[in-house]
């Protein structure tokens, strides 16, 4: 009989972790769905409110929204064809998407790359539409001259870029500066140093 019992509270255990293991998706995935959706409307509004080439100032030369379609990758990089950039951004889809899922009991972690996987599906489907992706954001920016290269002003981005961005740099100054993401190793996977650590 406490054998029974035994068992009974294991399992409703099992159960629960296991729905508590999927609930911890849930605002991630609504992340990214917003930022996806988000990103993919207002380039929708680009395309359809900015001629090709057109330049529309918000706060004069600072923010201005241009209709560029960007052929290549991240900064204007051009490392490949449509292929390449389309199954380059797969791949690290997924691996952003196992990142997620290893960090989701870490909120702060697995919501900035949630926002980071949202900006890559909204690129992504730009790619695979229509084999490139649309930008629109133009910012003025500090000259920068270094040797042969000079930068005057920062490359037009779009929505998803800057989830991207902004999720990539949180990440960093979590792992980098203020020392609260934790690793886990395979001796200890829920590795806590402190009651403010973050585990992945």
């Amino acid at each position: 009989m406490p054998d029974c019992v035994s068992n009974a509270r294991n399992g409703r255990r099992r159960q629960k972790l296991a729905a508590d293991k999927y609930r911890s998706l849930f605002i991630p995935a609504i992340i990214m769905l917003v930022v996806a959706v988000l990103d993919q409307a207002t380039k929708l509004l680009a395309v359809n409110s900015l001629a090709d080439g057109a330049i529309h100032q918000v706060l004069g030369s600072l923010l201005q929204f241009k209709l560029v379609y960007n052929d290549g990758g991240v900064m204007g990089t051009n490392l490949g064809g449509d292929t390449f950039y389309l199954l380059s951004s797969l791949f690290v889809l997924a691996f952003v998407f196992y990142f997620v899922y290893t960090a989701r009991s870490n909120k702060h972690l697995a919501f900035s790359m949630a926002a980071v996987a949202g900006g890559a599906i909204g690129n992504i489907i730009d790619r695979i539409r229509l084999g490139r992706v649309i930008d629109f954001i133009d910012v003025d920016f500090i000259d920068i001259s270094l040797g042969s290269f000079q930068l005057s002003r920062w490359w037009t981005f779009n929505i998803a870029d800057a989830a991207i961005s902004l999720g990539v740099i949180y990440v960093i100054i979590a792992v980098f500066f203020t020392r609260q993401v934790v690793v886990p190793t395979k001796s200890s996977p829920s590795a806590n140093t402190s009651g403010s650590s973050l585990d992945i």
